[in-house]
């Protein structure tokens, strides 16, 4: 079974693997899969010319082999014939996309998505589009017009959300290594769940381009890999500023991934990390999660990492700050799905106005209804004044405070989640208990900052993936991913694939 990319890569140039067997591997699982008793679901379908694209890669290895040039072919298409997993709500060109809503059944997406783009010209193959809550809105992947994805430890638990799909295929070796999508935790968290890592960057460095909208000041392309390697090399060559969105940015030292390394010794033993007192003291902190946090806590110690317990009590309004921001704006983004100018169209000739309510009353499912509930809710005359901007201030003060602790602090370290993966439909019916899912991932999405989420131990009484992530300052996605270079070092097996 190949691990990581840089093996993977190696096996491609030595001939002891082919693309198209790589390929034809992830389809087999998946047709295995969807007939099983108990299917994962992690894929909702895989794109019918994956195979194509693979021989192509496959004929410019051989041509390269033949001619000794295969280092400058892979100097310039550094993924070349590695197959990925894509969300269901990243466009790729010529292929179906639908947000795992009924509401855009039918629709296809007339352009490819920049980080689609750009991870295509590095050589890299789009497999297939994988499930999700519906338009992201969720931590369970439960909310999805196509069933549920399970978790590959444990199928009778959720694999997290919204980028379940994504996360689970990675987890059990259907692609090595996937793209999601974040708006409060949705990469990190599921990469928790299923025990891989899952990175957040900062706001901006990867394009936003062909992403469904979600919550538009929050959303981040995320990436979910076996090591910190699988997510630093495709992060290198998705990265920089995009013409077609005002928001990207360069990265500093972005193109110097592409060779991670882990910190030295002096280096390791120079952090200064910061724990959040407000996160400690939470009264929803999983006594095994604690554990685990513990024992991550005491091997930075061990390797001369000073910590320190710091208060941030703007922390406790974060979660408040980040729904009433994310509902708002996605009520507005998703006004435009209205049968008219996407997806499907619930027409009975009443009426426009009677087409708009049959169409979103039947295209929307129950989660994502709630969402525009509340959004517009804020959003109305009487509230769009006090609640809102109250929502933004916070926002800002958390931008502050966090921005000046990493004046001092290389470091933030935390739980990912205050607990491991639930069982299925444990919180399908309790919203609020769903919603503090993301305690511990909102605050990284209000601040911009980057924050990668590592597995890091399981627990005593169902031996389920813990995952802890360490946040940093913005634009130090290098600093925070070597670290966890040093972290996968010393504990080889946290992201190995689940067999079979």
């Amino acid at each position: 079974m190949l691990y990581s990319i840089n093996e993977t890569l190696a096996a491609l140039k030595d001939g002891s693997v082919t693309s198209h067997e790589l390929v034809k591997n992830s389809i087999d699982t998946f047709e295995k899969d969807k007939s099983s008793a108990v299917s994962l679901n992690a894929f909702i379908e895989m794109y019918d010319d994956a195979l194509t694209l693979a021989d192509e890669a496959d004929k410019e290895i051989s041509a390269a082999r033949s001619a000794g040039t295969l280092d400058q072919l892979f100097a310039k298409k550094p993924l070349l014939g590695l197959p990925f997993a894509n969300k269901d709500n990243i466009s790729v060109r010529g292929k179906r996309l639908t947000c795992a809503s009924k509401i855009l059944a039918g629709y296809v997406a007339p352009y490819n998505a920049t980080v689609i783009d750009r991870l295509v010209k590095a050589g890299a193959i789009p497999l297939g589009r994988c499930n999700q809550d519906e338009f992201a809105m969720g931590s369970s992947t439960e909310y999805s017009s196509y069933g549920p994805t399970r978790n590959p430890i444990n199928r009778d638990y959720v694999s997290g959300g919204s980028s379940g799909g994504s996360t689970a295929a990675v987890a059990a070796n259907q692609a090595l290594f996937g793209l999601g999508t974040e708006t409060g935790g949705s990469v990190r968290l599921p990469a928790s769940y299923c025990g891989v890592y899952g990175l957040k960057p900062t706001y901006g460095v990867l394009s936003r381009w062909g992403v469904v909208a979600y919550g538009s000041s929050l959303d981040q392309v995320g990436i979910i890999g076996h090591t910190p390697r699988d997510i630093a090399l495709p992060l290198s060559l998705m990265c920089g500023v995009d013409m077609y969105d005002d928001t990207s940015v360069d990265l500093p030292e972005g193109k110097s991934l592409s060779n991670l390394t882990a910190l030295s010794d002096s280096e390791f033993a120079s952090l200064k990390i910061a724990v959040p007192r407000q996160f400690l003291e939470s009264k929803g902190l999983d006594a095994d999660v604690a554990k685990v946090f513990e024992d991550t806590r005491a091997w930075f110690e061990k390797k001369g990492a000073k910590i320190e317990t710091v208060d941030l009590p703007i922390l406790d309004a974060s979660i408040a700050s980040y729904y009433v921001i994310a509902l708002s704006e996605a009520a507005s983004n998703l006004s435009r799905f209205d049968g008219i100018r996407y997806g499907a169209r619930k027409d009975n000739g009443e009426g426009y106005d009677q087409l708009y309510v049959d169409t979103r009353s039947e295209g929307f499912g129950p989660e994502v209804k709630r969402r525009i509930i509340i959004g517009n809710y804020v959003l109305s005359e009487q509230f769009s004044g006090t609640t809102y901007k109250k929502g933004m201030s916070v926002r800002a003060r958390i931008q502050r405070e966090v921005a000046k602790l990493f004046e001092t602090y290389d470091l933030i370290l935390c739980p990912t989640c205050p607990t491991a993966a639930f069982k299925l439909g444990e919180k399908y019916d309790d919203p609020l208990a769903m919603y503090l899912s993301d305690l511990f991932t909102t605050f990284v999405n209000l601040a911009r900052i980057p924050s990668v989420s590592v597995p890091a131990g399981r627990t005593a009484k169902d031996n389920m993936p813990v995952g802890i992530q360490f946040a940093g300052a913005m634009f130090s996605e290098k600093k925070i991913l070597s670290i966890a270079q040093n972290w996968e070092e010393d504990h080889p097996c946290c992201g190995i694939p689940v067999k079979g």
